[in-house]
């Protein structure tokens, strides 16, 4: 029996699964970077804010400091709030800084490796479904931030219970490339020393406070956080779709 042509379909629909992915991203980045593409994007600009702020947070937390709240607000910007030790190292505060870019960036690169296969990448679905819900309850405040969370958890829970199996594996590696991203949604944030969200005091970017306390500039930090990105998206598509 000739299997070639359900060979060569099956060829066809990973590479296309492929292209859509790189092409959600080149676009979402594209977008973001105008004025009006936090609105455009919407449902992703809160999603980019929360695996961005959960970074720092989760952190924080395990490096042994307090992880108290994150604040997501209506136009896309978001804090993680947190408390320290007074023997806290400057090098742990220049990981937590590093860790709002990087650490979605990672989780981002496991996502897109999982969806290879429908029960690893179920189970990563799952697993995002119960650290937005733990999240909203454990640190979010805010009752926009509430809403927002529980309903991407509930978005999520509706893919799970009512879309094929091929739908959950193409979505956790969407997400994936999501949460990598995440750290490119304002390229002109990276390659800012300080920064003012929400009318708040000007406080210093991720970037700015590795440069306080990991010496090298901001915009090197900058540059090597976009360049890390770059090698998880594509390394982790590499493995997947090899």
């Amino acid at each position: 029996m000739d299997i070639t042509p359900q060979a060569d379909s099956h060829t066809h629909s990973r590479r296309a699964a492929l292209y859509t992915l790189l092409i959600a991203a080149i676009v979402t980045v594209v977008i973001w970077q105008f004025p009006w593409g936090n609105y455009v994007l919407y449902p992703f600009t809160i999603l980019a804010t929360w695996f961005h702020e959960m970074g720092h947070g989760l952190s924080a937390q395990l490096l042994g400091g307090n992880f108290e709240r994150l604040t997501l607000y209506a136009d896309g910007s978001g804090v993680a709030r947190y408390t320290t030790t007074v023997d806290f190292s400057g090098f742990k505060k220049g990981i937590i800084a590093a860790a709002g870019p990087l650490g979605p960036a990672i989780a981002g690169a496991i996502f897109i490796i999982a969806g290879r296969n429908y029960r690893s990448g179920q189970i990563c679905l799952w697993l995002l479904l119960l650290i937005l819900v733990l999240s909203a309850f454990l640190w979010i405040r805010s009752g926009f931030g509430l809403s927002a969370t529980l309903l991407l958890a509930g978005s999520l829970f509706l893919i799970l219970w009512l879309t094929p199996h091929w739908m959950q594996q193409f979505t956790i590696q969407f997400l994936g490339v999501q949460a990598i991203i995440s750290a490119w949604r304002q390229l002109d944030y990276l390659f800012t020393y300080s920064v003012t969200i929400a009318d708040q005091a000007p406080m210093l970017s991720d970037t700015g406070q590795m440069a306080k306390y990991l010496f090298l500039p901001y915009w090197f930090w900058a540059s090597f956080l976009i360049v890390i990105g770059l090698a998880l998206l594509f390394g982790s598509l590499r493995i997947a779709y090899r």
